[in-house]
């Protein structure tokens, strides 16, 4: 979690304490509170000091609560712009994976140059609607989200017409492992794989693929994906960050090219996704 999104954090939880003790009747202890909110009176607490995050229902309730309805609006707004950093997956997924589909093809609309770092399977640009069916059968499985499968496959392959758009540029780099990873069944994989080899030559993609056998200078670390020079969406098991300060975009942009140095490309490229494929089982 970030230190800006802590701090976030704890800056609403100053501004809830302050509504509290600041109440038209007089202040409210923290059991006091707790009492007239049916809440634990630790979940009082541990919103003030920043230990959790608050939802818009929350705020409400506690604006109410401490007798100043007027300020749920001025929470809420803190609220959304905490949020705009951090999106938990708990939240995103409440409803399904087509809205957190929709949101990124949202993204993927404004971009002119895409450029997309995966280290654990293969990009989401390119999957089959196969390979994408297994993906999002597991992540709802992990997160106990709903299944709209088909509704979030759809709108995945929808976004890949956008690799056809000579106004646009996409420079993805993959790990060797993503093509590795045997979280679709063997048949399927080999289907992606054949998939990567016919986007190599594209236009507008590069796709570099670095192998197990490159010399690194940084850790493979976690997916991301940079838009233009203005957002940098980073995956992880909790939340996705949407990152857009100039001093996050600049490491990012290093870690990018650090990452290109050890990727090859072109027919090196063709020859480390024929390798993966003959390792399959059929």
């Amino acid at each position: 979690m970030s230190t800006d999104f802590q701090k976030a954090r704890a800056d609403l939880g100053a501004r809830l304490r302050e509504l509290r003790v600041s109440g038209p009747d007089g202040p409210l202890t923290g059991p006091q509170l707790a009492q007239r909110l049916g809440w634990a009176h630790s979940k009082i607490y541990k919103l003030e000091n920043g230990r959790q995050t608050a939802s818009a229902a929350d705020l409400q309730a506690w604006a109410e609560g401490t007798g100043q309805p007027d300020a749920a609006e001025e929470l809420r707004a803190r609220l959304r712009s905490l949020e705009s950093q951090v999106r938990s997956w708990r939240r995103q997924l409440a409803s399904g994976h087509k809205p957190v589909q929709d949101d990124i093809t949202a993204e993927h609309a404004r971009a002119k140059r895409l450029r997309i770092w995966q280290n654990s399977l293969i990009t989401g640009m390119l999957q089959t609607p196969d390979y994408a069916r297994h993906v999002f059968t597991r992540y709802a499985e992990l997160m106990r989200s709903p299944r709209d499968t088909e509704d979030a496959v759809w709108a995945r392959v929808q976004r890949q017409q956008g690799l056809y758009d000579p106004a646009r540029r996409y420079e993805i780099l993959m790990w060797e492992g993503a093509l590795r990873a045997r979280i679709v069944p063997p048949a399927v994989l080999a289907a992606q794989l054949d998939r990567l080899l016919g986007v190599i030559g594209l236009d507008t993609v590069e796709l570099g693929i670095i192998p197990f056998t490159a010399a690194l200078r940084i850790p493979p670390g976690n997916g991301f994906w940079m838009y233009d020079e203005r957002l940098v969406i980073v995956e992880d098991w909790h939340a996705e960050l949407w990152l857009d300060d100039a001093d996050t975009l600049a490491t990012y942009t290093r870690v990018w090219e650090t990452l290109g140095e050890a990727a090859v490309f072109g027919h090196r490229a063709r020859q480390v996704i024929h390798d993966a494929r003959r390792t399959l089982d059929l």
